[in-house]
């Protein structure tokens, strides 16, 4: 692994209101994600798990602490350095898709690829090799509202991958799949951190995922406790092969 770790997140606090009314989310956070690894955050809904995404993801600023992304310091960053970060180096997954609705699937990945500089032809071949990938290349022309809501979550996550983002940030990425292609899916993870070194970290209340990741935390009243992760009795395989094409 890199000396340096894709995420830094050190003694990191996050409230929300001021004074006694304060809603403390994060107490003191301490996170490190490697280049190569996937790791699962686990907690019940209103824990912190999307709030630290957004912190990370460089949405937010915490209160206290430090936030460091591909080495770089992200609170020292004007607003201009943070969205370049956010278009190039991190793919956002989340829960309720945010497909814009008078888009294709095709274009949909497209339009996020369009904002990391990227010229048109090779945009347009990793959308399609992209979508290929996660087996909808025959509903690259549909919109959003003529998808299961299955399909529009693996076009979002699709969109997310075709970056080749540093690191993917993903809030519950198999909500709404079924337990095959939520297999396929972490499966693909697995392959691309390893192919390119992506790190991923994904929140979710799937137990599932505990097969596929290197390292797993509880959030519970804003602090973070590591997750004793048994090996599983078998390698997790996909159940019905998806086409891989190479993006």
């Amino acid at each position: 692994m890199s000396d340096t770790p894709v995420v830094r997140v050190e003694d990191v606090h996050r409230s929300f209101g001021t004074g006694t009314s304060a809603t403390h989310v994060l107490r003191g956070i301490d996170l490190k994600v490697e280049k190569s690894e996937l790791v699962a955050l686990y907690g019940p809904s209103g824990s912190g798990k999307t709030t630290l995404l957004n912190l990370i993801g460089a949405l937010d600023r915490p209160n206290e602490g430090a936030i460091s992304v591909c080495g770089e310091d992200i609170l020292r960053m004007g607003e201009g350095k943070r969205t370049r970060l956010r278009s190039k180096r991190i793919g956002f997954i989340f829960q309720n898709h945010t497909l814009m609705p008078t888009y294709t699937a095709l274009e949909n990945i497209d339009i996020t690829l369009r904002l990391s500089g990227l010229w048109f032809l090779e945009r347009r071949r990793r959308a399609k090799a992209t979508l290929d990938m996660m087996g909808l290349s025959a509903w690259s022309s549909h919109m959003p509202e003529e998808l299961s809501g299955g399909q529009r979550q693996r076009v979002a996550i699709g969109r997310a991958l075709a970056m080749y983002p540093a690191l993917v940030l993903a809030d519950e990425p198999t909500s709404g799949l079924d337990m095959r292609m939520a297999r396929r899916i972490l499966t693909m993870f697995r392959e691309i951190a390893q192919q390119r070194g992506t790190a991923f970290l994904i929140v979710s209340h799937d137990p599932m995922i505990m097969e596929y990741v290197d390292r797993a935390f509880d959030l519970n009243d804003g602090k973070l406790t590591a997750r004793e992760k048994h090996p599983p009795t078998a390698t997790p395989q996909p159940v019905v092969e998806m086409e891989h094409t190479s993006i």
